[in-house]
């Protein structure tokens, strides 16, 4: 049985399959890459917890990765840390900050590449 360890950030080791969430063994996870308008592409990697949990792991601001939790949407798949989101459908991809206000056009908005 593996001991699941707890720990506050993501952690994955360089060739390895596997991460861990505060107690929450990853046992899938899928890396995109985003082209943005008018910004650097963006790298996604969205992990699939064992439990069904989804998360999405991505800078909201440069150089400040946060760990974001699916939540639930009405289309596509919403991820939310901390005052952004991150809501995805198909292709397409667009970051929100919610202290703009709920009408805010997105901070960003990315396709796959």
């Amino acid at each position: 049985m593996k001991r699941l360890l707890p720990v506050l950030l993501v952690v994955a080791c360089a060739g390895a399959h596997a991460a861990l969430v505060p107690d929450i063994a990853i046992n899938e996870t899928l890396t995109l890459q985003y082209l943005c308008a008018g910004s650097k592409p963006l790298k996604v990697r969205y992990l699939t917890g064992h439990n069904g949990q989804h998360f999405a792991l991505l800078a909201a601001q440069p150089g400040k990765p946060l760990l974001f939790v699916q939540t639930i949407a009405a289309s596509g798949v919403k991820y939310q840390a901390d005052h952004f989101i991150w809501w995805t459908k198909g292709p397409q991809g667009d970051l929100y900050d919610v202290t703009r206000g709920p009408d805010a056009t997105p901070l960003l908005s990315c396709r796959t590449s």
